[in-house]
């Protein structure tokens, strides 16, 4: 029998080369946003499935139906947020798709118009549609309307977006309650105020693209102490709020140390540690912060 010894006979067909590739693109896309879209939403879902009587024989499509519709709520937000940020994106990120010449402007934008729509139809599919709707109409008045721009603008979106990530993921499993609602306004709400952390990461980037955020309005060193408070009062915050009404079982306690220690972990962080790289550790710690108090919801609802 002949074996090819040829590579070309080896080679895999071309779908799959263009799959893989296209795989590869969204991963440089969304990369480091998973863990505040696909991941926080995941928990939520399954904190509704597990509230009421579990159905085991549901888990397996709640996962994969899920898992695809935050993919999609992530992928529409990347993809536009980075078309409208090229140009800085080529001084301070040039390894993302754009700058980096992985995908044209042209072909960005017909992979973010056909992820709008499959994401209506799939937020449809699911019963979230106005979930979805407000997500869509946020993230392009965010990233295209100029709401980037504004600290207030900017938090106020992030805020919106969070509860149409939440109520959606709770939704899609179950009619939201009051106890569901709490849950989720509470870390959502908090991006009012804790989002001007990541803005602390690059003030000159900001300056030279005429952003108003926090840290240029009121000035890094108020910002910092503003951001600071904020986190230690969260810790109070989510005690009264989410944990005592829920029992302090052992693990519900052990749940919520752990967060009141990130938020002041985060708060001393931002006071003492000045630096761009430091500032960004202490805001990745947040969007942990976000997943675990969201992880806490499957053991207490």
């Amino acid at each position: 029998m002949h074996i090819p010894t040829s590579l070309s006979a080896i080679r895999p067909p071309r779908w799959l080369t263009a799959l893989l590739l296209e795989i590869h693109l969204y991963w440089r896309f969304t990369r480091y946003d998973i863990s505040a879209t696909i991941i926080p939403g995941m928990l939520f879902v399954l904190a509704a499935w597990h509230s009421d009587q579990p159905n085991w024989s549901a888990l397996p499509g709640l996962v994969l139906w899920g898992t695809f519709y935050f993919w999609l709520y992530c992928i529409t937000f990347c993809i536009s947020n980075q078309l409208a940020g090229e140009a800085e994106d080529r001084r301070n990120k040039p390894d993302r798709p754009l700058p980096s010449g992985l995908i044209s402007r042209r072909g960005a934008w017909l992979r973010w118009i056909a992820a709008m729509a499959l994401f209506t139809l799939v937020g449809w599919w699911l019963g979230v549609l106005e979930w979805t709707l407000l997500w869509q109409m946020t993230l392009t008045l965010h990233n295209l309307g100029g709401f980037a721009r504004h600290y207030w603008l900017k938090n106020l979106s992030m805020t919106l977006g969070a509860i149409a990530q939440l109520a959606a993921a709770w939704q899609m499993v179950r009619p939201l309650t009051p106890e569901a609602w709490i849950w989720l306004l509470v870390p959502a709400v908090t991006l009012l105020s804790n989002a001007s952390l990541q803005d602390l990461r690059d003030i000159e980037g900001d300056r030279l693209s005429h952003r108003h955020t926090m840290p240029i309005v009121f000035g890094a060193d108020a910002t910092r102490v503003f951001v600071a408070v904020a986190f230690a009062l969260l810790a109070l915050l989510t005690h009264f709020t989410l944990f005592a009404p829920a029992g302090l079982n052992a693990g519900l306690l052990l749940l919520d140390v752990l967060l009141a220690g990130m938020c002041l972990v985060i708060a001393g962080r931002v006071l003492l540690l000045r630096t761009t790289a430091a500032d960004h550790v202490s805001y990745m710690l947040y969007t942990y912060w976000y997943c675990f108090a969201l992880a806490a919801a499957i053991v207490a609802l």
